[in-house]
């Protein structure tokens, strides 16, 4: 049976496939990939893929479509249901399939879904994903088979890997944790059982519908409630994932927020007390203070592409033992497997706090205070945000100043920085600037658009308070 497909055009993303479910995404589309992929993996000599799904209403709908696809391509099909990604990325690891896939629409509102993939225990992104739907236009795919499938529970083998690696003696910390009725929900319960100390966990019942709050860390609003009950339990800490749990956010005993980047700080202090000298990645949204405290700390920083999967395959280049984003997702390679996993990073951050001397909202107050903006994102054309990068690139190099270009354009001036890049998964341009002072704040603002007017574009909304950190 001859065998070909047309994906809605914006489906197809950077870091993986996400669509809106019964508009632009459908059963078929997740045949189609399976079909795909697993000509792909059968092309590169494998027969063995693992499939997860996250806890969205739709999810239930577009696996078995999935596993479909793939056994018509002769895969061997390891079903381990519903949990969290990094718990399927774990299976892939531990049972080393040729390849993987999670049905999750990760932080997206709850009528998208989507499909992140691996292969070879390896981030399947950009041109590869490019190719998906290049093989599905064309019917490029492997002769029908017929594969196989089978049903393996890997949580209790992850939740016994997560709890292993717990290093803060039999301190009692008072932790507060904010499923966000995501897909972690069952195992995070099974895993605070194992860990010493009080543990209270809000929304752990898994709900696609996502009830109380938006899945996602990285907005101050979505950890309101986390703050709430941090306050209210005189706890520790809290933490908080996205709905998947592949990226984390962390609150700390004041209820102050430590972003992605001070988050990093404090792990890497940590890490590279056995590994001095070691390299650490964070991407260009980045503080400069995590580049600088990485330094101070004995480790070289390196500052590389926004994106989890190029960061993935950069820390795999490189061998770093750890890497971080402004968006939350953490990779430790040391004692771990280099995949972002928030379970993980928040067993390893509740390790660190068991262990201090001080507490962490006394070790958030110490680093060096900075000014930024918000993350600013506004539209551009998808062909002219590229072009507009190198038009300003062009105009800063002429005069003089000093550009990192490795992930658009990031300025360093006496007053801070601010970078201007373009988004890879939206038709949208990001911007971000820090300083020491507002007035530096301000100077670097109308760099800023000075630059965007200078291509045709207007200012940015900088409206929102400008976050000290």
């Amino acid at each position: 049976m001859s065998f070909t497909h047309a994906f809605d055009a914006t489906v197809l993303r950077e870091y993986d496939i996400r669509g809106i479910v019964g508009k632009t995404l459908h059963p078929a589309d997740a045949f189609a990939i399976g079909r795909c992929f697993g000509s792909v993996v059968a092309r590169a000599g494998g027969k063995t893929v693992a499939v997860g799904y996250d806890g969205r209403v739709s999810s239930p709908n577009l696996e078995p479509a999935l596993v479909a696809g793939l056994m018509a391509s002769g895969m061997e099909v390891l079903r381990i249901g519903l949990g969290p990604t990094p718990m399927l990325y774990f299976a892939s690891t531990i049972h080393a399939t040729d390849g993987a896939v999670m049905v999750t629409g990760s932080h997206n509102p709850p009528d998208y879904n989507g499909f992140k993939m691996m292969l070879a225990r390896k981030p399947f992104f950009g041109a590869q994903i490019r190719e998906i739907g290049r093989m599905a236009a064309d019917g490029d795919v492997v002769a029908e088979a017929a594969g196989s499938e089978r049903r393996i529970d890997v949580s209790d083998a992850y939740i016994d890997r997560l709890a292993q690696d717990w290093d803060g003696g039999d301190r009692q910390l008072n932790v507060v944790w904010d499923n966000g009725n995501g897909a972690a929900g069952d195992v995070l319960v099974r895993l605070i059982a194992r860990l010493p100390g009080t543990h209270t966990v809000l929304y752990p019942e898994i709900d696609g519908g996502f009830p109380n709050h938006h899945p996602d860390p990285t907005v101050p609003k979505n950890l309101e409630a986390l703050i709430a009950e941090v306050h209210a339990r005189k706890a520790d800490l809290g933490i908080a994932f996205d709905g998947d749990a592949d990226r984390i956010g962390a609150v700390d005993g004041d209820g102050e927020i430590l972003f992605g980047d001070q988050l990093l700080v404090v792990l890497a202090r940590d890490v590279l007390k056995n590994y001095p000298g070691a390299t650490i990645i964070a991407d260009v949204k980045a503080s400069q203070v995590l580049f600088d405290e990485v330094a101070k700390a004995g480790g070289v920083p390196l500052m590389w592409k926004t994106g989890h999967s190029l960061i993935k395959a950069k820390m795999a280049e490189t061998g770093c033992p750890l890497a971080g984003e402004m968006s939350g997702h953490v990779f430790f390679a040391d004692k771990w497997y280099g995949f972002d996993d928030a379970l993980y990073a928040g067993v390893r951050l509740l390790g660190i706090v068991a262990r201090m001397d001080t507490t962490l909202a006394e070790t958030r107050a110490a680093l060096p205070h900075v000014l930024n903006t918000p993350e600013l994102r506004f539209n551009c054309d998808d062909h002219r945000k590229f072009k507009v990068i190198e038009e300003v690139a062009a105009r800063l190099l002429a005069d003089g100043a000093t550009v990192s270009e490795t992930d658009g354009v990031r300025v360093l001036t006496e007053d801070g920085w601010w970078l201007l890049r373009a988004s890879n998964t939206q038709a949208v341009l990001v911007a971000r600037c820090e300083a020491a002072t507002e007035a530096g704040l301000e100077r670097l603002k109308a760099a800023l658009v000075a630059q965007l007017e200078a291509s045709g574009l207007e200012a940015p909304d900088f409206s929102g308070d400008n976050a000290g950190h």
